[in-house]
């Protein structure tokens, strides 16, 4: 509600002659799972706790939403404003978020954790009402929304300026990404993984939340084969996913398809050569909020 009290009075000032750009990430959804009851009342036939609020919260933020595009309206800018709503991952499982009927969740390599639900409308976009299929990667929004504003993107940078291919909805100009290399161990979020074209390789440890989970799935039934999944010895796994056939991740190619698999591991091992070694430094106490004033702050860094 603060966020979008605080964009609503920055369109509401703002010299409407003039470009604006906005970037409004909301902390919901998100745990901890916390709203007002009046959300959550609307879904009162779902009867797992944890689900019944997060989809209060997803309704709270709808409204929020609501509320901007309003003052958008009110302020006659709505109609020369493009909107990109996006996620930076699937749903946790364990907290109400659900990704059926992809697989997995947030924390693993698999789509429920990594195919994030987006559109984009409004000024610019030629073909729209349509459910876009190309490819595009978190880091190919900057020189797509620089390019969208008459701006030259950086080629040197790892982003695809996609904006042509979504305003007209033609072909991605993206044919390959890397999901993940963690070489730290525990890999809390998987170790490794690469797309190309159709195919999608997972190497080694795919991540906690392995399975189909139901929207409505009682939460300590989630944790049943987690533990097996942490002891199963993974370093010389290897599973293959043809993504186009099958989205959500049932059938393992490997053992059918070498070939694809030795291409797609020595094409991730080309980008595993290039990284740059993680820092990950250990939780410090020195950061504790109690030591300025009850306040989270960077300044202890």
């Amino acid at each position: 509600f603060l966020y979008a009290r605080r964009a609503e009075s920055i369109i509401k000032e703002h010299d409407a002659s003039k470009p604006m750009y906005m970037y409004l990430p909301f902390q919901s959804v998100h745990q901890p799972l916390q709203v007002p009851k009046k959300y959550s009342d609307m879904y009162s036939k779902v009867h797992t706790e944890s689900r019944r609020t997060y989809l209060g919260m997803v309704t709270a933020m709808d409204e929020a939403i609501g509320n901007i595009t309003k003052a958008l309206k009110s302020k006659g800018m709505l109609n020369d404003t493009l909107i990109i709503f996006t996620t930076d991952n699937g749903g946790m499982i364990p907290y109400g978020g659900n990704n059926y009927p992809l697989r997995g969740g947030k924390t693993t390599l698999f789509e429920g954790g990594t195919r994030a639900t987006a559109f984009v409308s409004g000024a610019g976009i030629k073909k729209s009402n349509i459910e876009y299929s190309g490819m595009i990667h978190a880091v190919d929004w900057m020189p797509t929304v620089l390019s969208a504003a008459g701006g030259t993107p950086d080629p040197t940078l790892d982003g695809i300026d996609q904006w042509d291919s979504l305003q007209k909805a033609g072909e991605s100009k993206r044919t390959e990404f890397i999901y993940n290399i963690d070489d730290l161990k525990p890999e809390n979020c998987g170790h490794a993984a690469i797309r190309m074209g159709d195919y999608k390789l997972i190497d080694g440890y795919p991540g906690a939340y392995q399975d189909w989970y139901k929207p409505d799935q009682v939460v300590s039934d989630l944790y049943k084969n987690v533990s097996i999944n942490h002891t199963r010895p993974f370093d010389d796994i290897m599973m293959l996913f043809n993504l186009k056939d099958d989205p959500n991740e049932h059938v393992d190619l490997s053992n059918k398809h070498p070939d694809i698999v030795k291409k797609l591991k020595s094409r991730l091992e080309y980008y595993h050569k290039q990284i740059v070694p993680a820092n990950f430094p250990s939780i410090s106490p020195s950061s504790a909020p109690s030591n300025y004033g009850g306040f989270w702050t960077p300044g202890w860094c």
